[in-house]
């Protein structure tokens, strides 16, 4: 399985069609070989597996997983559910709700709620809600139970673009891009990566 940056909403400055469909072709299955992708792209396996690479490096493509079906190793009772959470606590309830067993997918809405599918032992969310994030945090929650799931992420018809990691404009072609500690970063320009690049130094200093 593979899994998206949701950097997805807008592009990549060297993007093109045939990256769209190398992402198309994972999308529908993680493990298809270099060599039948090149096949449907019409390019060498290398050329192929160094595109996937530099989509990874940019951060379009976060990593590949399993997509495991809980149903099917009855793991629990499969539910959706949606938390009404105070604005202030909803960044804190979706990392812990991301990192619970169990838990597959984690959204959040414009109006502050967290909604999750997960496999629920006994069907007990609360107890679940309680011992992942703390009833304190929630204002209320609706359950689900679910009888169907179905989970196909699209990359047709979008377009791709690299927020600049300084002051959050698009990286055109004019842009650059510098690994920091081992992290890749893109700037719209050589004043933000100079800036960037201090204000890292500083903070790394203080921090010493």
């Amino acid at each position: 399985m593979l899994l998206l940056s949701n950097s997805l909403r807008v592009g990549m400055r060297t993007l093109d069609d045939i990256d769209a469909e190398i992402l198309r072709l994972l999308v529908e299955d993680g493990r298809r070989p270099y060599s039948d992708i090149a096949e449907e792209v019409d390019r060498s396996a290398p050329a192929v597996r160094d595109r996937i690479e530099r989509l990874g490096e940019v951060g379009i493509i976060r990593r590949f997983t399993v997509d495991v079906d809980r149903s099917q190793l009855r793991a629990g009772v499969p539910v959706l559910v949606d938390v009404a959470v105070a604005p202030a606590g909803v960044e804190r309830v979706r990392k812990a709700l991301v990192a619970a067993d169990g838990v597959e997918h984690v959204f959040v809405t414009a109006d502050a709620h967290v909604v999750f599918q997960a496999s629920v032992t006994d069907g007990d969310v609360g107890a679940l809600l309680e011992h992942e994030v703390g009833l304190e945090s929630v204002e209320g929650f609706d359950v689900d139970l679910l009888t169907a799931v179905d989970w196909s992420p699209q990359v047709s018809g979008i377009d791709f673009a690299l927020e600049c990691a300084e002051c959050g404009n698009t990286v055109t072609a004019e842009g650059e891009a510098a690994t920091i500690d081992g992290r890749r970063y893109h700037f719209c320009c050589s004043s933000c990566l100079d800036r960037f690049q201090t204000r890292y130094d500083q903070l790394s200093a203080d921090a010493d």
